[in-house]
């Protein structure tokens, strides 16, 4: 089985995550693993499944994210296919599910695209490895959300069991919805 991992990362998180499940599914099948950003032309059809990690950064997804699922929507409805979203806010279980998590449903009511699959991770928090303004922003928006403040903290939110859980139920996907 051929497998593509297209993933969309700002700070590196969705980038480690997606290669997390790269390994997690290399047992079962081949994967590739690409940067939405470079992906280019590519033909979905030499794959058997397709999934999609992004990052959320100030409430938004990258453009790139929206622009590959409505180009491939067609291919992509017609094969199994995962999605994974990856933000902060995750970092508090009950914000783990697309039904919970806002920036997920709204994506989700937004895309044409239906992915079989489809979860939310939380991702890590780098203050030292951020710009200044961003170190900034994040911080005021942790603050009013109850999260870590401390700027020369990194946080690793991520529950790998989970990512685990993930790789697993895709695997276990049929070429038929």
């Amino acid at each position: 089985m051929k497998v593509l991992i297209l993933y969309s990362s700002r700070d590196g998180q969705t980038k480690t995550i997606a290669s997390y499940i790269a390994k997690e599914l290399s047992v079962v099948a081949t994967c590739e693993i690409q940067d939405l950003a470079d992906v280019g032309q590519i033909d979905l059809s030499q794959y058997q499944q397709v999934m999609i990690g992004a990052s959320v950064r100030y409430g938004h997804f990258n453009p790139s994210l929206t622009k590959f699922v409505n180009k491939h929507v067609e291919q992509l409805n017609q094969m199994p296919s995962a999605f994974f979203a990856v933000n902060l806010t995750a970092r508090k279980p009950e914000k783990r599910s697309p039904q919970t998590n806002a920036y997920v449903r709204k994506f989700l009511l937004s895309t044409p695209w239906q992915p079989t699959l489809c979860t939310v991770f939380a991702g890590a928090l780098r203050y030292p490895r951020y710009r200044w303004i961003d170190r900034v922003m994040i911080q005021l928006i942790m603050r009013m959300t109850g999260g870590e403040t401390d700027t020369s903290k990194e946080v690793e939110y991520t529950d790998w069991q989970q990512v685990s859980g993930f790789a697993q139920d895709f695997s276990e996907l049929s070429y038929k919805k």
